[in-house]
C-alpha cells in the first residue's frame, strides 16, 4: 500500500517529466530567449580606394616641364645648327634664332604644367584616367604637328618644326604617364554593412 500523499512512481517506458508536466526533450540544448542561436560577427570586408600623392605628382610635373623645355631648345639647335634648317627664325639669327625660340621653350614648359593640372583632375575624377590623358595629349600634339604645314614655309622647314613639336608632345605624355603611375596609391578601407541588416551584421 502506498501513502495517499506520496507521488506515484513513473510508469515503465515513459520518460521522466519536468516540473510543469511536459517531458524533457532529449538531444536538444536549451535555447536562449528569441529562439535563435547567438551569431558570430564576420570580419568586415575591405575594398580598395585609389588616392593621389599630390607632392609626387607635382614634383614629377615640374621635372617634366624642365625636360620638355630643354627638348624644345635642343630640337631648335639641332635643326638650325646640325641640319642648317632655319626653323622659327631666319638663318642670319644664328644657331639659337630669336625670341621665337625662347617662346617655344617657355610654351613647352608651360604646356607640361598645364598637362599636370589636367592629369591631376583626371586622377581624381574619372575612371582609367591615363587612357583619357593619353588621348588628350595625342590629339593636342597632332594639332601642333599639322599646324606648320599650313604656314607656307619651305617643306624642309615645315617637317623640321613638326618633328620638334612631335617630340615635345611625346615626351610630355610619356613622362607624365610615368609620374602618374608612381603618384597613384591604393588605400584599403572597410566596406559598409549591407543595407537593411538592422542589429545583425550580415542578415536579417
Amino acid at each position: 500500500m502506498t501513502s495517499p500523499t506520496a507521488p506515484l512512481p513513473p510508469e515503465r517506458g515513459r520518460p521522466p517529466q519536468q516540473q510543469g508536466g511536459y517531458p524533457q526533450q532529449g538531444g536538444y540544448p536549451p535555447q536562449r530567449q528569441g529562439g535563435y542561436p547567438p551569431q558570430q560577427p564576420y570580419p568586415p570586408q575591405q575594398r580598395s580606394k585609389p588616392t593621389v600623392d599630390a607632392a609626387t605628382l607635382w614634383a614629377g610635373g615640374a621635372a617634366t616641364a624642365v625636360v620638355v623645355g630643354l627638348i624644345a631648345l635642343v630640337g631648335v639647335l639641332i635643326c638650325r645648327w646640325g641640319f642648317n634648317i632655319p626653323v622659327l627664325a631666319p638663318r642670319k639669327d644664328g644657331a639659337y634664332g630669336d625670341v621665337h625660340t625662347t617662346t617655344l621653350v617657355l610654351v613647352a614648359a608651360g604646356g607640361a604644367l598645364v598637362a599636370t593640372v589636367l592629369l591631376h583632375l583626371l586622377l581624381l575624377a574619372v575612371p582609367r584616367p591615363l587612357v583619357f590623358f593619353g588621348w588628350i595629349v595625342a590629339l593636342v600634339t597632332a594639332i601642333f604637328v599639322i599646324f606648320p604645314f599650313r604656314t607656307g614655309a619651305p617643306l624642309d622647314h615645315e617637317i623640321a618644326t613638326a618633328a620638334v613639336y612631335a617630340v615635345i608632345g611625346l615626351a610630355t605624355g610619356t613622362l607624365l604617364g610615368t609620374v602618374a603611375g608612381r603618384a597613384m596609391r591604393t588605400k584599403r578601407v572597410a566596406a559598409p554593412p549591407p543595407p537593411g541588416t538592422g542589429d545583425y551584421p550580415y542578415g536579417p
